[in-house]
């Protein structure tokens, strides 16, 4: 692998004077400018020890040995030796690394580590970096109760956020923030010492498959970052989780979810939606874009310019009002949920003068939050600066303009608006047609989140059309032509797919369904994930005849057969012991079975087709005659 790549020979050195103090006495000094190309040959390389190791790779001190014709230098370097990769994908990922380095080298980021550039050693892809100090982990261990102090979080917060800032200009995800990733210069300068290499490793799959499941450290990942093309995709604000915990992280001295093993920190972050609370005695301001940070929903994360500001903000309010010696706090666990949209989400999208609107519908829901505008265009704001303002909207029909809430109107730009259901004109097999669109520019440029993509898809508004959006609570089932769905999906009694009500729906259209007309005992699952394009939506409109109704009638819970058949046998029962009683009614009435003469007496002298006695008189027992007679009868 080592011998594929060209190690980019030195440039010729060149002369030039340097002026130092004294304008009449210059002198000559040679140097070589930096090398035109990013491989280093391993040659030069000489490891000493390791000083880390992480998810990735391990971190090596070592010297790079520098020489030409008129200088010979040793340069003290970081070297990050990357896990393996397979050998098909090597040059594809040297590719995006080499593209990394001209970008960071052009454009010379001041808050990213500097990097000097790549070899291969031992077959491993290495990075070679300035050397450092150490970095904010290291400087918690060495201090009593492992934590700093708030000011000192501020500070390194915003030098933080401006380095992340930087890459997120270049379309790079760092991923990977944490304590021990902040370095730290003889200044007590912060720097990020991860410039994105899970990001640069997405669609590598490395040897090792369950490292291919994680696209950074457990303890600080997001939802999305466990699984990116089913739960995603990973964007800007994915970076905005893993920067609040490393911040809760430096206020409290204790890990995320520290002492939990992997799979629970999954079942923690994924499944039960659970993040980490913030210590005591942060600034409001502080303690609002923290809480932003960990939205299960990354469309209701802040942005690093919102969580910059807030920082800065906050910086000047701690120090006008002293310095703060104690944070205090544990960390604990609160289960909340996303409703709604949050102050970062509407911030994403200011309105201007001109623009068209129309009434902003809830968060996966179909109900618009003001009636009163269905649609028209901007025409005044009243403060270019507030985000939650008001502006003035003129609607058709109407005299004058209305003064309108932002928070309850949106951007429509080529018929659509961020949050929109679309479908892609020309269909890719590789992923689900179906998405949601995240954001539409005015020039008609759109970014998409599909299902199978672990990025947002880029294009432009032609590429798309707008579908009938599924919302929270609708009822769904697999369409007839689908036999191998993407995701496992239950099926009735007889063998047809069952029907389950969406009760999330993640930012790239993918659909999570519950089963409540299924009865589960102990751990079965009555939950399942769902590609929107396989699936159709189910209601009582759309069910043709009343067997149909009533089996999308059991669909709602479980009970309802049983209480069905219950209720069966109960009006089965009432109804016979009813009818019994009428017939019973009825025979007692029958004239046919119960004809008497006027003393009360059957015809015939019989009851019942049996001789009945009658009562001797009076001259039957005096005289023997009528006693004979008696007895004759």
């Amino acid at each position: 692998m080592a011998k594929d790549i060209k190690v980019s020979p030195l440039a010729t050195s060149f002369d030039y004077e340097l002026y130092d103090g004294d304008p009449d006495h210059l002198r000559t000094v040679v140097a070589a400018p930096t090398p035109p190309g990013p491989y280093i040959d391993p040659a030069s390389i000489k490891l000493r020890h390791r000083i880390g190791r992480g998810y990735f790779g391990d971190v090596w001190s070592a010297t790079h040995h520098q020489s030409a014709t008129d200088y010979d230098e040793n340069h003290e370097v970081a070297i990050k030796m990357l896990h393996p990769i397979n050998e098909d994908q090597v040059k594809a990922f040297l590719s995006k690394l080499e593209e990394l380095w001209v970008n960071l080298k052009s454009k010379q980021l001041q808050g990213v580590c500097w990097l000097h550039g790549i070899s291969i050693i031992s077959g491993k892809i290495c990075i070679a970096m300035r050397s450092y100090e150490g970095s904010i982990g290291d400087k918690m261990a060495r201090l009593k109760g492992g934590k700093l102090q708030l000011p000192d979080v501020l500070r390194y917060g915003i030098e933080l956020a401006k380095g992340i800032q930087e890459l997120h200009s270049m379309n790079v995800l760092v991923l990977n923030l944490k304590a021990t990733n902040f370095l730290l210069n003889e200044h007590d300068e912060v720097f990020l010492g991860d410039f994105g290499i899970p990001y640069l490793l997405l669609g590598v799959q490395p040897p090792d498959s369950d490292l291919a499941l994680r696209l950074g450290t457990p303890n600080y990942m997001a939802p999305e970052q466990w699984e990116p093309d089913v739960r995603g995709p990973i964007t800007c604000e994915t970076d905005a989780w893993g920067f609040g915990c490393s911040i809760i992280e430096m206020l409290t001295g204790v890990q995320p979810w520290f002492g939990k093993s992997v799979q629970d920190i999954y079942r923690s972050v994924v499944i039960n939606q659970e993040k980490p609370q913030l210590p005591g005695g942060l600034p409001t301001a502080i303690a609002n874009v923290l809480n932003g940070c960990f939205e299960y929903d990354l469309r209701n994360r802040p942005l690093m310019v919102d969580i910059l500001q807030t920082f800065e903000s906050s910086q000047n309010a701690v120090y006008s009002e002293g310095e703060w010696s104690d944070i205090g706090g544990t960390l604990s666990v609160d289960k909340t949920k996303t409703r709604g949209f949050t102050t970062w989400y509407l911030s994403k999208d200011l309105l201007q003068v001109g623009d068209t609107i129309r009434s902003r519908k809830l968060l996966n829901s179909g109900k618009s939050q003001d009636l009163a505008v269905l649609e028209g265009s901007v025409v005044g704001l009243e403060k270019d600066t507030d985000r939650d303002g008001f502006v003035l909207v003129r609607v058709p029909n109407l005299p004058s303009p209305l003064r309108v809430n932002t928070s309850t109107i949106e951007r429509v730009t080529c018929g659509l608006a961020a949050g929109d259901w679309v479908r892609l004109v020309n269909e890719n097999k590789q992923h689900s047609s179906l998405g949601v669109l995240h954001s539409v520019q005015r020039d008609g440029n759109v970014s998409v989140g599909f299902l199978g993509l672990e990025t947002l898809w880029t294009g432009h508004s032609s590429e798309v059309q707008k579908v009938v959006p599924y919302f929270l609570g609708q009822f769904v089932q697999l369409k007839s032509n689908v036999e191998t769905p993407r995701f496992e999906w239950p099926q009735k009694r007889g063998g047809g797919w069952a029907s389950g009500r969406i009760s999330q729906i993640f930012p790239n259209g993918c659909l999570l369904v519950q089963f409540p007309g299924r009865m589960v005992f102990g751990d079965e699952p009555n939950t399942f994930l769902a590609d929107p394009d396989e699936v159709i939506q189910v209601s009582f409109d759309t069910c043709p005849g009343i067997v149909e109704k009533y089996q999308h009638l059991e669909d709602f819970h479980w009970a309802i057969r049983p209480l069905s058949i219950a209720f069966s046998l109960f009006t089965a029962v009432k109804l016979g012991v009813s009818v019994g009683k009428c017939i019973k009614s009825k025979l007692k009435k029958d004239p046919k079975n119960h004809q008497t003469s006027g003393d009360g007496r059957t015809q015939d002298g019989e009851v019942g087709g049996k001789s009945a006695w009658l009562r001797p008189n009076v001259a039957n027992i005096l005289f023997k005659e009528g006693a004979a007679a008696a007895t004759a009868r």
